[in-house]
């Protein structure tokens, strides 16, 4: 089977997973598990799913791969299936930031020690999750599409997160401190986006406020005119 094709935002999660064993957690067409085997970035893959078709379609192109022993389809909800400790890293992706969070919340001991992410939403439910539990953002991309997605690396470390060092808490956590620091410029046209849009909503009290106070603080780091908060 030649290697899959994969859209941005999936060659973007690909491009930050390197290891022994790793599972692809709601992967609907197994593609992204068959070519992380292709291109050496695992030595073995799990693909969980929960839902008939897509578990159906998963197991046929799994087929077509011809990678029996390194490449196991199982049927079940989120890491159930795993055992703990059984893999080095996860991969979930096409979901919404809430779903991921949900999922990784009844994942318990199966957690691996690296997770990559890409939710179809703001990712700030996920980096608050991260921050709580015990993992540090060390990689994130915006990568244009649809809409703009974003992909996420977490690893399982000590200490604080020193991403977040030196940047407005609010700024950070919505819009991702890898990205405030390198100036994403997708970031920058989004942020932008947000201080038009937010401006004649906010208002004492109202939520709308406290996502403009967010949205102004990444402008001012993205402009170079602040940091800290």
């Amino acid at each position: 089977m030649k290697a899959p094709t994969l859209d941005a935002r999936l060659e973007a999660v690909l491009a930050l997973i390197r290891a022994d064993v790793h599972a692809d957690i709601g992967s609907d067409h197994a593609k992204l598990p068959i070519r992380l085997l292709r291109e050496g970035r695992a030595e073995r893959c799990v693909v969980v799913e929960l839902n008939p078709g897509p578990l159906a379609l998963a197991r046929r192109n799994a087929a077509r791969a011809r990678l029996a022993g390194r490449l196991e389809v199982r049927a079940g909800d989120g890491f159930a299936p795993l055992a703990p400790g059984e893999v080095d890293s996860a991969s979930l992706t096409g979901m919404g930031a809430g779903t991921v969070a949900a999922i990784l919340r009844r994942a318990g001991e199966r957690l691996p020690p690296v997770l990559v992410v890409q939710p179809n939403d703001s990712p700030r439910p996920l980096r608050v999750w991260a921050r709580e539990h015990g993992y540090h953002l060390t990689a994130e991309r915006l990568i244009p599409g649809y809409w703009p997605y974003p992909v996420l690396r977490l690893e399982r470390r000590d200490g604080p997160d020193p991403a977040y060092a030196g940047l407005p808490p609010g700024a950070a956590l919505r819009y991702g401190p890898h990205l405030l620091r390198g100036g994403d410029s997708l970031l920058g046209e989004q942020v932008r986006a947000d201080v038009a849009r937010l401006t004649p909503l906010a208002a004492p009290g109202r939520t709308a406020q406290a996502e403009l106070a967010a949205a102004l603080a990444a402008l001012a780091v993205l402009e170079g005119r602040g940091e800290g908060g």
